[in-house]
């Protein structure tokens, strides 16, 4: 064990570090079998996480180094704590947007269309990948396979292409937008790439989506859906007022980033501000029901922005947690620089990238590509934006390879499934390397 020029402790070859390898790839196994085990999966990583650091104190306590790794801890949980509340702003707004019946109307407006199979397989595709540059790709994928679903039924066929489809869709629109994965958003928040040059893989994600879309159009049942008229959808008080707040705070965040130089998440701290007052203005002159006879027979429920808050999806943002603190105490302790003198020294930056994307197609994207913020290989503006490009949709090659998969199978359970979407595999490995391509052509002066 030895001490390196940032007095940080070489514990590669130690027990402990070995020690500590092994506890994250027990905890991630458990993370890989929660479907069968039903075992959330911020449980084993959120403790792995620290007893790898209780580990690195215990090598560190014993050399006299306690300021050493508290200084590391501190470090890390910090790149934690901007990525959390920026989450818990986006997320919120998402999920007001959603108690307002915005995304309900917009269903329901899709349905009342009367498209024929293949219109539909294009319009939930392509209102997927633009829906996912500022909602999570997760919520984006439940919307559209409601679409698909709602219109679709007795056609499992088109609800299972439909399905691959948005996958395919929501993942490649999240990854030209620095709000539209968590992986886009930690690199910004990392500053290797600024705020408009996530932009520059606008075309190369759109060839992600559009290869396999091309390919699979001509496999689409013919005719249209029979779909029985419903009450239409009427969005809630305020709904289309929350998305331009929304808007103003996404612009609030830049502003603070590129004009103040401050840190994005202070701008959506101060528009979750914006939502926080129109809350309490719908609250204040929320309206009461009254019957025919002009006496009051209810209220409508006054908008409660903290009943939004309680809602976010707590497990996801805990495991993101515990997937944090693993990869950085891992970091802290060398193995990253190993790992990373291993891809990018051995095979190069753009091999190493396109590695990258495979290896999210089954381990989860975000350790992924924490690990590679964390590594910080001396690449270009190009390479950084080629990781984020084969992060964001490598995980579209296998169903489980993205969140917005695993949530389908289980919304379309028995229709779309693992070996469903395997049968398109082949197009989506098209597209994904199609879109590598023609990154390289388009943004060439940046590599």
């Amino acid at each position: 064990m030895t001490i390196d020029s940032a007095n940080h402790l070489d514990l590669v070859a130690h027990p402990l570090g070995i020690l500590a390898v092994l506890i994250f790839l027990a905890a991630y196994g458990l993370v890989i079998a929660e479907e069968r085990i039903h075992l959330r999966k911020s449980k084993p990583v959120v403790l792995a996480g620290g007893i790898i650091w209780a580990l690195i104190g215990i090598a560190y306590a014993s050399n006299g180094m306690q300021a050493e790794v508290a200084a590391g801890a501190r470090h890390t949980l910090l790149d934690f704590a901007e990525i959390l509340l920026f989450l818990i702003v986006a997320i919120t707004y998402i999920n007001t947007m959603e108690e307002r019946r915005t995304f309900d109307a917009l269903r329901d407006w899709l349905i009342s269309l009367g498209l024929n199979f293949k219109a539909l397989f294009w319009l939930t595709g392509i209102l997927a990948f633009f829906i996912s540059a500022v909602a999570d790709n997760l919520t984006t994928a439940l919307i559209m396979c409601a679409v698909v679903m709602a219109v679709g039924k007795g056609n499992p066929i088109f609800i299972s292409m439909s399905c691959v489809n948005i996958v395919v869709a929501a993942n490649a629109g999240g990854a030209f937008s620095p709000f539209g994965d968590l992986t886009t958003l930690m690199v910004w928040q990392k500053g290797v790439v600024d705020f408009w040059g996530f932009f520059n893989l606008f075309i190369p994600s759109a060839v992600n989506y559009l290869v396999p879309a091309a390919v699979m159009h001509f496999s689409l049942p013919t005719g249209k859906p029979d779909v029985v008229a419903e009450n239409p959808v009427k969005m809630k008080r305020g709904a289309r007022r929350i998305m331009a707040l929304f808007a103003l705070t996404i612009a609030t965040a830049v502003t603070f980033h590129h004009e103040l130089g401050l840190p994005p998440v202070l701008g959506m701290m101060t528009g979750l501000a914006f939502l926080k007052f129109f809350g309490f203005y719908l609250r204040k002159t929320h309206q009461k029901v009254a019957d025919e006879n002009g006496e009051a027979v209810g209220e409508i429920m006054p908008f409660d922005v903290f009943s939004k808050i309680a809602q976010l999806e707590w497990d996801t943002l805990l495991f993101f947690y515990g997937v944090v603190m693993c990869v950085g105490g891992l970091g802290f302790m060398g193995y990253l620089a190993l790992l990373s003198g291993g891809m990018y020294g051995t095979l190069g930056p753009t091999f190493a990238n396109i590695l990258v994307g495979l290896i999210s197609a089954v381990v989860d994207n975000i350790p992924v590509m924490f690990a590679v913020l964390n590594m910080n290989p001396d690449m270009s503006t190009g390479q950084w934006l080629l990781v984020t490009l084969t992060a964001g949709v490598g995980g579209s090659l296998l169903s489980i390879g993205s969140a917005a998969g695993v949530a389908l199978m289980g919304q379309a359970r028995g229709v779309y499934t693992f070996n469903s979407h395997l049968r398109w595999a082949p197009a989506i490995a098209g597209g994904y390397f199609a879109s590598i391509l023609v990154h390289r052509l388009l943004n060439a002066s940046m590599f």
